[in-house]
């Protein structure tokens, strides 16, 4: 695009003011856009040529939606082809601002809303130098890389092609992601050096000599019982030296830099604010990860105001079940106790399962509709297993055989806690996670954008929620789960303390693991594990509570204003019936139809 630098821009100073001026340049682009690419009907072609923009740039991206086209290619990351989809991504903004969304009927007009955040975000992520910072501490795109044979299609010739391909384009892609780490380096754009502590394990654990002890090699073990064994040889001698001159040697390759270059030279401090515009960049997160237009003070009052009145309800289960001792000292004894831990991963495993087939039971008594795909329940890969979160939820590849899967961590058991079991099981599995993420695939007539975006404030706000819906469903009879209940609904109103805290009022990472271990009985290992990724990933723990918040207040005002015609099924299918939403927009479909249900009474 003319004008636009040959090299991504470094984060620097002043960025406020350049995306001021950036907005007023757009606003004029869209004055002068407006008798040709105004009208309402040219939005649909729009929205695809933007699609096909976003899918074709980032093949990874393609093939988690289903779209195999560009399966065999891994995306470009050079500091050029960052620019390049920036500018392209400004020139999109501009002719979609340049249709009125008033004219669009109301699906279009939350689509409207939804590419045209997606767009700025992109745009102001690329703009505060978001992009020089891949590594997180539980992820990063060699851990998404590791992904690959779990998230490919294994049925014909071309897909295991299509996934040779990738594996022998790995050390062209890793030499990629170097060049862009080093440009952080440079510029002082690092994840902090703190948080990196282990992480090589997440590289060194695919440098294998046997390869098919590689977590790449499972496909080629097992290939289709139609496929030719004579094709099923040569695939496999394929796939067995992609993986050594591939997989393996683009891991070392990334192993030798990172330890060589990239930790010696990460930052020592630990805030976002610390980072080039830093506070800036933290602001833009919040507004990301929450689609609320709160300030870092305000989420940091309301999370104090919070933790409050959790602490009370707290309290009074300690009286209840008779402890003699104070809060630290009832957090000890949670902590220690034998016989709130399994002694197996097996044992983990099955309660995990038990409590998921507890709801699963329970569905049809809070849901209208309910999704046809059904989940697993596994534990976390070895990889990734020690620096991991509890569980997670890890969906299926559309249109593949496979279920979604409810991950849970079996490393290190004697910091599982079983009390925080159920607490983890619904917000991961059902109702939450599996339950909504199965849903919006399903939903038809959407473009990709409302089908394949996710909102962070609406899923892990959901997923809280769901935690609290347990309580209708039955859960949390016994009174040391519902302590671990709090003590999840605790966790996530802690994160809006520390994580602003840590990121906008220089907090130390000791500060904040001392304020989640002194309010919750979280592991102390967990702990740690959760600070290092509210380090790595400044802004994203803000979405649980926010969103919790904001469901339940739209909850609280439907069944006000509808008295006993309220009914919780039909509120929950209105939240879910439109995918992942900013939160204004969801506020904007409840409220349109309780008006509808007093409409029709």
């Amino acid at each position: 695009m003319k004008g636009q630098s040959s090299r991504m821009q470094a984060p620097r100073h002043g960025v406020l003011r350049r995306l001021a001026v950036f907005q007023v340049i757009l606003g004029l682009a869209a004055c002068s856009l407006e008798p040709s690419g105004g009208e309402p009907q040219e939005f649909p072609a729009l929205l695809d040529e933007i699609w096909e923009f976003e899918v074709r740039e980032d093949p990874l991206f393609a093939t988690t939606t289903g779209d195999a086209r560009y399966d065999a290619r891994l995306p470009a990351v050079t500091l050029e082809d960052e620019n390049r989809r920036a500018a392209a991504r400004r020139e999109f903004l501009g002719r979609l601002e340049a249709i009125d969304a008033a004219t669009l009927a109301e699906q279009d007009r939350i689509t409207w809303g939804v590419q045209a955040r997606q767009l700025r975000e992109r745009i102001d992520e690329h703009e505060l130098g978001g992009t020089l910072l891949p590594f997180r501490s539980d992820d990063g795109f060699h851990i998404a890389f590791a992904r690959l044979p779990g998230g490919m299609p294994f049925r014909t010739t071309q897909e295991y092609e299509n996934y040779i391909a990738r594996l022998n384009a790995y050390p062209a892609w890793v030499d990629q992601w170097i060049g862009v780490l080093r440009e952080g380096l440079r510029v002082g754009a690092t994840t902090p050096r703190v948080v990196l502590e282990g992480y090589d394990l997440t590289m060194s654990s695919h440098i294998v000599d046997d390869v098919e002890t590689s977590l790449f090699w499972p496909p080629f073990a097992n290939m289709p019982a139609t496929m030719p064994d004579a094709e099923q040889t040569r695939l496999r001698e394929a796939g067995r030296a992609a993986i050594g001159s591939g997989v393996v040697a683009g891991y070392r390759k990334l192993l030798d830099f990172f330890n060589t270059e990239y930790m010696s030279g990460a930052r020592t401090s630990i805030g976002a604010s610390e980072l080039p515009d830093g506070r800036t960049f933290y602001d833009h997160r919040i507004r990301s990860f929450t689609t609320l237009d709160m300030s870092a003070e305000e989420i940091h009052q309301k999370g104090v105001e919070e933790v409050a009145r959790i602490r009370t309800e707290m309290e009074a289960i300690i009286q209840k079940v008779g402890f003699r001792g104070d809060f630290a000292a009832f957090l000890r004894f949670l902590r220690t106790d034998p016989r709130f831990y399994a002694r197996t991963p097996a044992e983990l495993l099955r309660e995990a399962s038990f409590i998921a087939k507890r709801m699963d039971a329970q569905l049809p008594a809070l849901f209208g509709r309910l999704p046809r795909q059904p989940y697993g329940v596994a534990p976390v890969p070895d990889h990734l297993a020690p620096k991991y979160t509890g569980g997670r939820y890890v969906g299926a590849p559309p249109g593949s055989t496979q279920p979604g899967y409810y991950w849970v961590n079996t490393y290190a058991l004697e910091n599982r806690p079983l009390y925080v079991l159920e607490s983890l099981t619904l917000h991961e599995a059902v109702p939450g996670h599996h339950l909504q993420k199965s849903l919006a695939a399903e939903l038809e007539g959407l473009p990709p954008v409302r089908r394949f975006t996710y909102h962070s404030a609406f899923g892990e706000g959901w997923g809280l929620y769901s935690e609290w819906l347990g309580i209708e469903a039955g859960f949390y009879t016994d009174p040391y789960h519902d302590f671990g209940r709090l003590t999840y609904e605790m966790w996530r109103a802690c994160r809006l303390v520390v994580d602003t805290g840590m990121h906008a009022f220089g907090w130390t990472r000791e500060q904040a693991m001392d304020y989640i271990a002194g309010n919750t009985a979280l592991s102390l290992h967990e702990v740690r594990t959760e600070i290092d990724r509210y380090i790595a990933w400044p802004g994203q723990a803000l979405a649980y509570k926010l969103g919790e918040i904001k469901i339940k207040e739209l909850r609280t005002r439907a069944a006000q204003a509808l008295g006993e015609r309220f009914d919780v099924r039909a509120f929950h299918d209105v939240v879910l019936r439109n995918g992942s939403v900013p939160l204004d927009v969801l506020e904007d479909q409840i409220d349109g139809w309780i008006a509808e249900q007093r409409a029709t009474s």
